[in-house]
């Protein structure tokens, strides 16, 4: 497949909503979808048979993760966002703010964890190498807040005013490395937000909240700056197809109000998760304090009709 950029090409229609919807079956993608799925309904199977339970919207979130990077990722709009800066500025914003956030809902390292089984006393097994992974110096490093806020800023600025964005463009090996690391660094960057699998780094709500928000201004500035710009910024996309009949400093105006406009959407998203969560751990919380409550009562009861029964004792 030729891709524009580099003195490649490709000649594709105008844009329209159905024809990127098509289904283009980009391969890398497509099988990390199928076995995404298969993996996780064959643990949750796995949990069922043994008589255990596990959350049916936390399926549904990881399923409809998954499909959000199919949607941008297995579609004629992958196709589209090679000559697009606007498409492309969608795929970015899905499968890096709102793919990710999904994906966490689903809890899958928790699901793994219940899955797999103990590999007995002295013996490590897969569920021990990653219970170790999880307790890593490394895993420490890359989920702190140190880490994950500035990858998270570079992952845009670093990247499309600088020559990477151009040579990764180059090839379709070279875009399909950036997409994954789009989604990795979302990934890393919403995991400790998120607090939904366990993790080394597990700061209150309202830390938590501070971290998703710190972030969220830079890509609103980016998407300003993109919009702003009186000449193409992104040399991949500056001389779009003719057959597109697309102004390129116009779509890449729009690139910018998509890249503007998504910094929102997760944010909304993560804010209801963690109130929610929020409240739950309330709720409780406060059960916890209700069952101390009754058994200090009880324990009380028990005493004063213990001390009752000895004054009625010297009574006789």
């Amino acid at each position: 497949m030729d891709h524009s950029g580099h003195g490649m090409t490709m000649d594709l229609p105008p844009f329209t909503l159905g024809r990127g919807l098509e289904f283009s079956g980009e391969p890398f993608f497509l099988i990390g979808c199928v076995l995404a799925l298969l993996l996780y309904g064959s643990a949750v199977v796995r949990l069922r048979r043994r008589g255990d339970a596990w959350p049916v919207g936390r399926t549904v979130s990881w399923v409809i993760g998954v499909l959000t990077v199919a949607l941008v990722m297995c579609t004629r709009l992958n196709d589209y966002g090679m000559v697009m800066f606007s498409v492309h500025m969608v795929q970015h914003m899905v499968i890096s703010m709102v793919s990710p956030v999904l994906l966490l809902l689903g809890a899958p390292v928790t699901l793994t964890l219940r899955a797999l089984p103990s590999a007995g006393r002295g013996r490590t097994g897969p569920r021990e190498l990653l219970v170790a992974l999880l307790h890593s110096r490394l895993l420490r490093t890359v989920s702190h807040p140190v880490f994950t806020i500035p990858l998270f800023i570079a992952s845009l600025y670093a990247l499309y005013f600088t020559p990477i964005f151009d040579f990764l463009m180059g090839s379709t090996v070279g875009h399909i490395a950036m997409m994954v690391h789009f989604l990795a660094v979302g990934l890393v960057f919403f995991w400790p937000i998120m607090g939904v699998d366990p993790g080394p780094h597990r700061p209150g709500y309202v830390m938590r909240m501070l971290e998703l928000f710190a972030g969220m201004p830079f890509h609103a500035f980016f998407g300003i700056a993109l919009m702003m710009a009186s000449e193409p910024m992104v040399m991949s996309y500056a001389d779009p197809p003719v057959s597109l009949g697309l102004d390129a400093l116009a779509d890449q105006n729009a690139a910018g109000g998509i890249a503007w406009a998504f910094s929102e959407v997760p944010s909304v998203i993560v804010l209801v998760a963690l109130l929610f969560q929020w409240h739950r751990s309330e709720e409780r919380e406060a059960r916890r304090s209700d069952r101390a409550a009754d058994r200090d009562g009880d324990q009380e009861l028990v005493a004063y009709n213990a001390y009752l029964a000895s004054l009625e004792a010297r009574s006789h």
